[in-house]
């Protein structure tokens, strides 16, 4: 296995030493849907039929393709595109910059800087920002992805605000926490506002587990993920699995790493500001009185 290791290096190396190395990663993205089933489970207006629906559609908005193009210091991360249903061009757009997809992203390890383009409500921003640094603790394990051979490394990250994949349900935790929150509902429903966004928390943070081979020796993988001595083949967050199911080195068809450049130009901070005042404002459009939650539609 050394022998082999040591001789893909070789071979690889060879590579990077041409001017216009390339090469091209696709990656497949689910997102577990459990906790935004088990939060629609108490909304009496939903039936079955309806909520069949709801996780069909959950479903697809949830699992992406995204392909990852990188050279020796730099990458773009962009969702594979795909037609719009009708009349769902300007909402799947938002849906999907909220759920982790849509725009550009743009890496550069050896500047240190990630630019993304995002279109919130219709307006485009331009995210520009360092590249988080992630504490990676190289672990012992290691398996094979395809055909090569990966190794595991785990981090610790925080949450960034504006990606609601990383949304938690509070309900169901136990039965002591589930009587709580029922009687809570009871009491706001004689006095104030009851929304079915209460019911949901952000985590701080999030424990991120990654598989890098160090046989394709780039410092680049999937989203903001990078830093580890090797490709990132795969990531799991816990709610959120990135899996790169195709990768072909020095592509003869060459893509334009570059930056984007379109939009309000903000930090990563202030956008996520951004989005939580804006969900905030929903969250206060929509909230009904009389112990109904408000619905987005």
């Amino acid at each position: 296995m050394k022998k082999i290791l040591i001789a893909s290096l070789v071979m690889f190396s060879g590579f990077l030493e041409a001017q216009d190395f390339q090469g091209m990663a696709v990656y497949e993205s689910k997102t577990s849907t459990a906790d935004f089933m088990k939060g629609m489970g108490g909304n009496r207006d939903i039936t079955p039929e309806m909520q069949k629906n709801i996780e069909e559609r959950m479903k697809k908005m949830f699992e992406k393709t995204f392909i990852l193009n990188f050279d020796k210091s730099a990458s773009i991360y962009k969702e594979e595109e795909v037609l719009d249903a009708p009349g769902q061009q300007g909402g799947g757009r938002m849906m999907s910059s909220m759920m982790g997809g849509g725009g550009t992203q743009y890496k550069n390890v050896k500047t240190k800087q990630v630019i993304i383009d995002r279109e919130f409500f219709g307006k485009e921003f331009l995210i520009k920002d360092s590249l988080p640094k992630l504490e990676w603790k190289l672990e012992g394990e290691s398996k094979m992805i395809g055909q090569y051979n990966c190794f595991k490394a785990t981090a610790v990250r925080p949450v960034s605000d504006s990606d609601f994949r990383n949304f938690r349900f509070r309900g169901g935790k136990d039965d002591e926490k589930k009587e709580k929150g029922e009687a809570e509902v009871k009491k706001d429903s004689t006095s104030s506002k009851t929304n079915l966004m209460d019911q949901w928390e952000m985590p701080k943070e999030i424990v991120i587990t990654a598989w890098y081979s160090p046989e394709i020796p780039v410092n680049q993988g999937p989203e903001n993920y990078w830093g580890l001595p090797g490709l990132i083949l795969e990531v799991n967050d816990g709610k959120t699995s990135i899996l790169c199911s195709k990768i072909v080195m020095n592509t003869k068809e060459k893509v334009e790493i570059k930056a984007p450049s379109k939009g309000k130009e903000v930090t990563q901070k202030e956008y996520d500001e951004i989005v939580k005042n804006k969900m905030e404002e929903m969250r206060e459009m929509y909230g009904g009185k009389g112990g109904r939650g408000g619905r987005f539609h």
